[in-house]
């Protein structure tokens, strides 16, 4: 069948109320019909995809448009305007993105989207998980995609390699379960993140932490402590590590580690590593903690691990310990001292000779501040510790609150109340405050809190 449209496309602490909810993309036009089926395909057929997939996305689905009201009058198919102008969305979000997702993705009051399957679709606004219409015409549309976004990062999910993390061009984290291991069809998870770089005082102003606490922050990045970043799936962390790296100095060289890159560091130095599956012959797989062992090579100022969940945090205690102030990475953890056990933990995965002293003495050596974030019950997160770790004493790590969040109700809106109290005790790393010239103004914080 002669592609006639290739030809014609070459030619062309919140106490506000919280916002309304956005309105929810248009529901897609039912397929169960047999006259739109037979639509869609004559339309396929008369695609070039060589052809659309250079062309603009305007201009592709004015293009579309033509062709569905064309082959509509031609087969007396009866279906309105918007339905044909609909279909043609459709049809072109299939072509050059991803399929019904692509109203969700460019909604950027939308956090997360989270697909069971091809007849349901969450979505997360404002800490809040809803359903939405949107539905794949079948599971095998679904599956397409997920492959598609694996692709996109060379990376691949099928039946014989069915988990992958990869990561969307605008820097959006996916993660993809495949049947057999969904039942129910491909499962995809998306982290999507703010456009607007998100700094220590925003999210001040939006509620996550205190005026002094934020303070705090930026003082122990300005000072190159070490911070681990602790809190549960979706608390938060990346978005509070972004925070505090735009703090660090341009001329430092920065070395970031990821499983699939998401960090948006602003500076002009920095190397972007990240790690790489296993090949079809089962060779080939880069850990983090091989990249971690080679990041020490190349003469960093500061190593970033976006995740540490596995014996890298061995590695990483090392990277601290030996000159590699202000290094950050994150960890899932509830509070920031579940965090030094679960570093204990992840340590011992990969040496499990080493005594337990001897990790903890390397924790309490390399680690200065752990911050704990969390989303709460009202959608809200917030910091709700940040703990200084002190020492050793005995078999136990010692470590003294900075900051603690203290709950007091909830406002007229739902909203959850509170503060951030601090004891107001001069740190044990106040030398180094002192030596970068900023001891006075961190006591100040506490004292101002």
């Amino acid at each position: 069948m002669s592609r006639t449209f290739g030809r014609r496309l070459e030619t062309a602490t919140v106490t506000e109320a919280p916002p309304p909810a956005p309105p929810m993309p248009p529901k897609p036009v039912a397929s169960s019909d047999a006259p739109v089926r037979r639509l869609r395909v004559q339309v396929m057929e008369r695609v070039d995809p060589v052809v659309a997939a250079e062309l603009p996305a305007a201009a592709l689905r004015q293009q579309l448009e033509s062709l569905v009201h064309e082959i509509a009058g031609r087969e007396r198919i009866e279906i309105s305007a918007r339905e044909q102008a609909q279909i043609a969305q459709e049809l072109a979000d299939d072509m050059v993105g991803y399929g019904p997702l692509e109203p969700l993705l460019a909604d950027d009051s939308i956090s997360d989207i989270m697909v069971n399957g091809p007849d349901r679709v969450f979505i997360e606004v404002r800490g809040r998980v809803q359903q939405t219409d949107i539905r794949f015409r079948s599971a095998a549309q679904l599956a397409a995609i997920a492959q598609k976004m694996a692709a996109t990062v060379g990376r691949r999910v099928d039946e014989s390699s069915p988990l992958v993390d990869c990561r969307l061009a605008d820097g959006s984290r996916v993660n993809v379960v495949f049947p057999p291991l969904a039942i129910d069809g491909a499962c995809i998870s998306i982290r999507k993140f703010a456009k607007r770089k998100v700094d220590l005082r925003a999210m001040a102003e939006g509620g996550s932490m205190s005026d002094a606490v934020a303070r705090v922050l930026e003082i122990a990045a300005r000072c190159r402590l070490n911070v681990v970043i602790s809190g549960g799936t979706g608390s938060g962390k990346t978005t509070m590590m972004n925070a505090m790296s735009r703090l660090i100095d341009h001329g430092e060289r920065i070395v970031t580690i990821e499983d699939a890159a998401e960090l948006q560091l602003q500076q002009p130095h920095v190397v972007r590593l990240e790690t790489r599956p296993v090949n079809l012959e089962g060779r080939g797989e880069i850990t983090q903690r091989d990249l971690i062992k080679n990041a020490l090579r190349m003469r960093p100022d500061r190593i970033i691990v976006g995740e540490v969940r596995g014996a890298e945090a061995f590695d990483m205690l090392q990277a601290m310990n030996t000159g590699h102030d202000g290094s950050y990475c994150t960890v899932h953890a509830n509070t920031t001292r579940d965090a030094i056990i679960r570093i204990e933990n992840m340590v011992q995965m990969g040496q499990s000779s080493l005594p337990s002293r001897a990790i903890r003495t390397q924790i309490a050596s390399a680690v200065d501040i752990i911050v704990q974030v969390a989303r709460m019950r009202d959608g809200g997160r917030r910091v709700l510790q940040v703990s200084e770790v002190v020492g050793l004493e005995g078999e136990v790590v010692t470590m003294n609150d900075i900051f603690a969040f203290e709950f007091q109700g909830d406002d007229a809106t739902g909203r959850i109340r509170g503060r951030w109290v601090t004891p107001a005790i001069r740190p044990g790393f106040y030398e180094r405050l002192e030596y970068f010239g900023l001891g006075e103004a961190w006591m100040n914080a506490l004292r101002d809190a």
